[in-house]
């Protein structure tokens, strides 16, 4: 499992591209059995009529760019969950997640 604390995050609807402000958002990846999974939990989000209609919505995939503390640039697809009561999100990765570069075990 690798983590990146992320700097900046965008989610592209249509033509529509945001920034989202937040507190704190970490990407997660993890590898196992030959399978890859990703997801990005968001706190602290005050855009309360984004979480809204994410909420009231069924469409809720997005495309997303993100940058990591370090600099690293991401992007890819995914579904938006919002808890509009604890001002969080978490976005499910939906496939490949561009610009990750599997961590290489030491000794490989």
């Amino acid at each position: 499992m690798e983590q990146y604390e992320l700097a900046t995050l965008s989610v592209i609807e249509g033509i529509e591209n945001r920034t989202i402000a937040f507190e704190k958002a970490k990407l997660t990846v993890v590898s196992d059995y030959g399978t890859r999974l990703w997801y990005i939990d968001v706190d602290g989000i005050d855009d309360e009529p984004l979480l809204e209609r994410f909420a009231e919505s069924d469409e809720i995939g997005v495309r997303l760019e993100a940058v990591s503390i370090g600099g690293k640039r991401f992007g890819g697809r995914g579904f938006f969950h919002p808890n509009p009561r604890r001002r969080s999100a978490a976005i499910r990765g939906d496939g490949e997640l561009e610009g990750y570069q599997p961590q290489t075990k030491r000794g490989e």
